[in-house]
């Protein structure tokens, strides 16, 4: 009989508290949860990334899980006695993960609502960690990688994807282009926990360096995504710097705002097919120790 591998153990979860903390449990959060069939279609393609590099993992983490869909699918492809394990700081998306799971019957998947930076893992439990865009959102990155090299075992294996740079993904930064002349648009600060946080690879290589991860790989992968034009629109009016200054804009320069940045976004439409390619790094490191 074959000893299954250890499931690992889920300590009560540590507070959420910080900025961060308060967007993915807020407005941000909630959309993300709204627009989860938009957004999982959009991003399949790095699922399929991430699924291939867990092969015969066992035991799996996925940090930043979201609404749950990588760590469903690998959870899915998992041999008997796997289990994948999703962590997230967001409450309202990992509610959706566990009701996705729940529906699915899979029973090898669980989820935790916690800081990474914080959560008390058990040390040494996984073989396998990714992350699809989960890990650019932390305030202190060195502290949260080190603590997930804590909950690493020996050798183990860490795949992840993070944007490269805005000025490599235009169609990302479309709509507060766009909407600048008409809103009143944070400007997004280098480095700063959000979405081209990792956009340095230097900075990531130290950042991984300095919490104790070795062979640390770092390569461009550009990979072509789509979008259901119908939902074009949800996606440009809902999401990202422009979806939040939105919720709080009088209907008048709401709707001008729509107008504006769903013409600027025309380039990228191609019948009822929104295409664009995601530039990104595809990064791999591993777990010092053992043999």
């Amino acid at each position: 009989m074959t000893n299954s591998p250890p499931r690992p153990a889920s300590p009560t979860p540590q507070p959420v508290v910080g900025e961060q903390a308060r967007l993915w449990n807020g407005p941000s959060g909630h959309t993300w949860v709204d627009m989860q069939p938009t957004l999982d279609h959009l991003f399949r393609p790095f699922e399929a990334l991430l699924v291939e590099a867990a092969a015969g993992a066992q035991r799996v983490l996925d940090v930043g899980c979201g609404t749950g869909a990588t760590t469903l699918a690998v959870s899915r492809s998992q041999e008997a006695g796997g289990r994948s394990t999703g962590i997230d700081i967001s409450q309202p998306m990992v509610a959706t993960a566990r009701a996705r799971a729940e529906r699915e019957g899979a029973a090898n998947a669980s989820f935790v609502c916690a800081d990474v930076q914080a959560h008390a893992f058990e040390p040494g439990v996984f073989d396998m960690l990714v992350s699809r865009f989960g890990v650019m959102f932390f305030d202190d990155p060195v502290r949260a990688f080190s603590n997930l090299r804590h909950a690493a075992a020996d050798r183990a294996t860490m795949k992840f994807i993070a944007w490269r740079s805005a000025a490599e993904n235009p169609f990302m930064t479309t709509a507060e282009r766009a909407a600048a002349p008409l809103l009143d648009l944070p400007a997004r600060q280098p480095g700063a926990p959000g979405q081209f946080a990792f956009a340095d690879k230097d900075r990531v290589r130290g950042i991984l360096r300095d919490s104790g991860w070795q062979d640390i790989d770092i390569a461009p992968v550009d990979v072509p995504c789509t979008l259901p034009e119908k939902d074009l629109l949800g996606y440009l009016s809902r999401l990202g710097p422009v979806g939040l200054k939105l919720r709080d804009a009088d209907e008048r320069t709401r709707a001008k705002v729509i107008d504006v940045v769903r013409a600027a976004f025309e380039p990228f439409v191609f019948g009822d097919e929104v295409r664009l390619v995601a530039a990104c790094w595809s990064i791999g490191a591993r777990a010092g120790g053992g043999v």
